[in-house]
Parts: structure tokens; sequence; C-alpha cells
């Protein structure tokens, strides 16, 4: 069996690196060092699984050359290489292909259908995020757990106020696990307006709100009306007043859009009958009726992951499209008319192209505005609903919430992963990704939806160090959950949601952060700069 040589993160056997362009050519080089005569095919596999073979040209000895200008389907498409060695009385077929990390250098198979492929992303367009984007620094506020000022509100039945700030969270649940009382601390929109001074000061420059449309719980991923703000928070005058001062601090502002589901008490479906009676639940004579699946009415509903107190909405209907993107009085336009810079999408996953795309296509109208999608996996080959997502192709999301990065970022600092492991998973997505969007992305090491870092690192301050070291110096748009750099810590929901700790702020972990986020606004090469990796077997190392 021949000596075979290929690494498809290198100028000498892959020209251009990475994602390209629609339209442009490609050059893969293999080099084979043997005494017999070979033939090398180069194995097109195309999203609707076609295979196509396609002869390499020896160019020189040992060097086989494929040139590609008709890859015209945007997405990605699956190739490896098939050679065929003779001898004097034989023929032998063998199969070159990527590793189970993915790209850069690959191995030998001797059976085609155990060939793990290499990869080759096709996008439409680049996309240039505003500048303020690729510069900020984020800051996740979970808005009922950061700040409060003024008086408590309680305009809603059945929650529960805690006691102290210093409460730890919980939920009051059932017997059979329904939650039947919600859990507020009471954090508000004044709250957060008081303490924007503490966040410059941090060095944070835009921010990212969990949701604050009216809700019954306190995360509000059941809304309850999309054109109002929830009352716990303040007014929507209170909003405009934070957004102004926010622009007037040189800051920025992304809500969270949460069009998948809503709230089975919401004015759109109603199920306690104190929305107004035009829920889709209460009347098929419903406004809002044809965007609810019913099995069985009125009870048996279409919900998110079963969840029936989050039933699902559908989003191909025209009528929803219209009242969320689509009219002059539309939920966009309503937020966007108020100044804020953009959205993230929760669960991209259900939400269907178009739709993602007419938001996209809305947004066109806001240039400032960016569009940030959640995705949990690489989001240049997310399938979902078994139908590849065209999420980062060029005309659907700016960016992703890069939850790959912050796996490898974890397990390389708590040595969960070998240093050449983490190492070929970042250049894989930095191969997968268009160049644009590999620097768009939101990277975290932590969200509302995970354990806070400092619980995950074991509390250990020298690992949390390297992790937001990384972050921070690592290409991509770094985002810090509040309280992180407080030393707050936390399992999964509800731990990780806890009031922030304004009175017993954990001096150590705040200087991790503060010193961190100096270093990468004092290097513009760490926002738009490339990025090269190498490794040993306890060494990992990166030049930007």
């Amino acid at each position: 069996m021949a000596k075979i040589t290929y690494n498809s993160w290198l100028q000498e056997h892959k020209r251009p690196f990475g994602a390209v362009l629609v339209g442009t050519t490609i050059e893969f080089d293999l080099m084979i060092q043997t005494n017999h005569q070979v033939t090398v095919n180069i194995v097109l596999q195309f999203e609707n699984g076609f295979k196509s073979y396609e002869k390499m040209t020896a160019i020189s000895d040992g060097i086989f050359r494929m040139t590609l200008s008709n890859l015209t389907e945007i997405g990605y498409y699956n190739y490896y290489f098939q050679i065929t060695e003779f001898d004097d009385t034989h023929e032998y077929r063998y199969f070159y292909g990527a590793t189970e990390i993915g790209g850069g250098p690959g191995t030998t198979y001797v059976n085609e259908i155990s060939v793990i492929p290499y990869t080759q992303t096709i996008f439409l367009k680049r996309e240039e995020a505003p500048d303020w984007y690729r510069q900020a620094i984020f800051y996740q506020i979970f808005p009922d757990s950061f700040a409060r000022k003024g008086h408590l509100e309680n305009p809603k039945d059945n929650i529960f106020f805690y006691g102290k700030e210093t409460d730890p969270p919980y939920y009051i649940r059932e017997g059979n696990g329904d939650i039947t009382h919600w859990t507020y601390y009471g954090g508000n929109i004044a709250g957060i307006i008081d303490k924007i001074p503490y966040l410059k000061l941090l060095g944070v420059t835009s921010l990212y709100f969990n949701p604050i449309f009216e809700a019954r719980s306190s995360h509000r991923y059941d809304t309850s009306d999309y054109m109002k703000i929830d009352p716990v928070l303040g007014t929507e005058a209170d909003f405009k007043q934070l957004v102004d001062t926010l622009h007037q601090h040189d800051m920025r502002l992304i809500l969270d859009g949460v069009f998948s589901h809503v709230g089975r008490n919401s004015k759109y479906f109603d199920f306690d009958g104190k929305s107004g009676g035009q829920g889709a639940y209460q009347t098929t004579q419903s406004p809002y009726f044809d965007w609810f699946t019913f099995n069985q009415y009125p009870d048996d509903y279409k919900s998110w992951w079963g969840i029936k107190d989050l039933p699902t909405i559908d989003k191909t209907k025209e009528s929803f499209q219209q009242y969320i993107y689509g009219e002059s009085d539309s939920v966009l336009s309503k937020w966007n008319g108020l100044g804020i810079d953009g959205w993230r999408l929760d669960v991209a996953d259900e939400l269907p192209d178009d739709f993602i795309k007419g938001i996209r296509d809305t947004l066109e109208n806001y240039p400032e505005q960016v569009l940030i999608g959640e995705v949990w996996e690489d989001a240049s080959r997310k399938i979902a609903y078994e139908q590849h997502r065209k999420y980062i192709y060029g005309d659907a999301l700016h960016a992703a919430m890069n939850y790959p990065f912050r796996d490898i970022i974890i397990g390389l600092v708590t040595s969960e992963m070998s240093p050449e492991t983490a190492a070929r998973k970042l250049m894989q997505l930095s191969e997968n990704y268009p160049a644009d969007v590999f620097l768009n992305n939101f990277n975290n090491i932590g969200t509302h939806d995970t354990e806070r870092i400092l619980t995950r690192l074991g509390e250990n301050l020298t690992k949390l160090d390297l992790a937001v070291g990384l972050l921070m110096i690592l290409p991509g748009v770094p985002t810090i959950y509040y309280g992180d750099e407080a030393g707050l810590i936390g399992h999964k929901d509800p731990e990780n949601r806890a009031f922030f700790p304004w009175k017993n702020v954990n001096e150590s972990t705040s200087k991790i952060y503060q010193k961190w986020i100096k270093i990468r606004q004092s290097a513009p090469v760490l926002i738009t700069g490339n990025l090269s990796l190498f490794y040993s077997d306890r060494i990992f190392g990166l030049i930007r």
C-alpha cells in the first residue's frame, strides 16, 4: 500500500483553505509515494447522496491534482480519495479520508463504506457583520437576576418573590413535577440602568438580554404577549430609557426572540381563559387558531418537546410570519423602532429556513443590526428534522452561539481533551465556517442553559484564568454570562440563575475578567486576525 499524504488545512494540499464563495475554483493535491502504477479519483458526495468519481491528473511524480470550479450547490460536499494501485498481477483499491476528529491529516481505509469523508463548505455571500458587533465584548443578562432598583412590583398571579437576593434559586413544584408558582428575584430595567457604570468599568460594550416580553415565568421563554414588556421588569418607557442610555454610553443591546412557541396562558393560546377569551384554546374562531396544531381539540396539541406549558407555533403560517416580521406593526418593527441593535433567535432548529430568512430580510432595513441563532452544534453541518440547515451560508444568520467552542475550551483546561484534539477541533470549525462567520461567532464559556463556568472548573481559579483568556483571544465575539466575573457558582437551571452578588463580589475572579478584557481591547488583531495553532502532548499554543 502506497504512502499517502493529504492535509486539508495546508495550502500545499488544498487551495484555498476552508469554506469558499460559490463559483470559487478549488484545487486538491494528493501526494502518493509508491513504486507501482496508480490512478486516483476524488469522490464527491452531494447532499442528496449522489456520488461522482472524478479522475485526478498526475501533474508530476507522485502528485495528483483535481481542479473544481463547478460546485454551485450552496451547503457542503463530502469528498475523499479512491486510489487504485497496480502491480504485475494484481489490482489493489483503497481509500483516503478524514479521521473521527475531522479535517486536517487523514488516514487510509480498506473499505469504502468505512470512509469518514472530508467536507467542503460552499456559501452564497459574505456575512460582514457591523463593526460594532465584531469589536464587541458582550454581557448576557438574565433580567430577573441581575439588578433591582425601586419598589418591587407584583402584578401577576401565582408568583413568589424570594425573601432575600442571596436566596438560592429553586422552583415550587407539585408532586408530578409541574411548577405551581414561579419564583422571582424581581430584577428590573431600572436596576440595569443603574449598573451601566459597572458594566462600562468592566469593559463590556454590548448587552444580550434573555427574554423581556410579558410572560408567566421568571425566565420568560413562555411568552404571553410579544408586544408588551413584562410588568415586573418595568414599562416600555423604562425600556426606551435603557436603550437611549446605553447608546449614550456607546453600548448596544440585542434581544432574545422566542418565536418557536408561546406560553399556554398567552393571549394567543389562553389556556386558562384569563387573557380575553380569544386564544386558540378557547375558540376555533380565534385569529390565532391556525398558528397551533391540535391533534384533538382542544386538549391534545403540539407542544415544544412535549412540555404542555409551551404550545408550539406553526412557523409556516403566513399570518404568524406577518405578525412577527412582515407587517409595519409587526413584533420586529415595534422593538426595532425602540432602537435595539439586533436579535438572538431562540431554538433556531425549530425555525424553518424561510422563517429565519424572512427575519433577516426585514433586518436588511436596519444595516447596523445583527442576527444570531441559538445552535448547539457546528452550525455549518447542523441537521434538524432530517434537513441540513442553511444557517450561515449568506442569507440567514450573521453568527451562531458557539457552544462547540465552549466544549473545546473546557475540555482543554480540564485536561478532558488533549491539546491535539482541542487544536484539531478548533481548526475543523475554522475550516467549516465561512471566514466571516468564524469571526462573527457568539463565543461563550457559559450561559443560562449550562453550568456556571466556575462550577464546571471545580472552582479552580487557574483553570478559570486559562478559560477566560482563551475566550478573549480566540476568534469570535466573546460573551460573559452575568455574574461569572463576580464568582457566581451553580449547576444547571435554576442554580445557574442566582441573583448577582452585589455585596459579595469575588475580587479574584473579577480581576481575571478585567485583565483579559483589557488585553483583548488593547490588541485589534484579536478581533480580525488570522489563527494559527500548535501543540504537543502537553502544550497548546496559538498565534493571532
